[in-house]
Formats: structure tokens, sequence, C-alpha cells
């Protein structure tokens, strides 16, 4: 009879909100996929009235750093998403959400980066970037590099 492994991994889901889902938390996931080990947390994004497309000022921000989110498109935050998630983190004031009875969750008030300069889509990433790595790092699911 095989003995199970004492530490079975549970993989965590973390859900970045925000209302267009076309910036701050497009930003936020891609961030998150990136630093965090995939066997422990993965991230989705979603928005409470999201857009038709991630804005252009983010696109070519995040594609300064290496990330590409041409392809990726707004969806729904729906009361499904939120029951799968470990964490809620809300982008902005305001976001509503479907209230998850013991979910975690966070609001990070940050400047909205739709409609804003380049200059400013760059603070603003950088901002989310440094707030993921923190958030990432504190949990535990900083992705183990190899030497």
């Amino acid at each position: 009879m095989a003995v199970a492994s004492a530490r079975s991994a549970v993989l965590e889901q973390v859900v970045f909100a925000c209302v267009h889902n076309g910036g701050g938390s497009q930003m936020a996931a891609a961030f998150f996929n990136l630093m965090a080990d995939p066997g422990r947390a993965a991230a989705v994004s979603a928005g409470t009235r999201p857009g038709d497309r991630v804005t252009p000022e983010v696109v070519a921000a995040m594609k300064e750093v290496g990330v590409d989110l041409s392809h990726a498109r707004p969806r729904l935050l729906t009361g499904d998403l939120v029951h799968r998630a470990s964490l809620l983190v809300t982008l902005g004031s305001g976001v509503e959400h479907p209230y998850v009875l013991g979910l975690r969750t966070e609001t990070w008030v940050l400047r909205d980066p739709s409609g804003q300069p380049l200059a400013q889509v760059r603070a603003i990433r950088d901002t989310v970037g440094m707030m993921v790595a923190q958030l990432v790092s504190s949990r535990g699911w900083a992705a183990r590099r190899s030497s």
C-alpha cells in the first residue's frame, strides 16, 4: 500500500479584481504568475464591469518588461470565480464583489492606468509589481530559483 505524501501541495487561487479588468488587475495577475511557484498558487484577473480589451497603454508598459498581454481579455468577476479563490485582491476603491464567508480579501488602492500617459502607467506598473512581489513573498508562494 502506497503511503500518501505527508505534505501534499494545495494550489491556491488568487483573484485580482477591478472594475473594467483592462489595467491594474491584468498587470497584477501577470506579475503574480511570473513570480509564484505554479505548484503552490496561480492568479486570474476579472472585473465587475469588464471592458472590451486590455488598454493599449497597459499592453505597451507590460511589453517593456517582457510580459505580453496583447492576447489577454477582460472577464467578468463571477461568484463561482470568487468561491474558488483563496484570496481576493481588489485594485482601486469601490470594487463590489460577491461575499464569501471566510474568504481572505485585500484592497490595494491604486490609480487606474486607463487613459493615463505611458509614464504614469509605467509608475503604476512598477508599484503593482512591487506589491505583488511582497504578497508572493509574504505568503510563501515564491518560485524557487535555480542557482
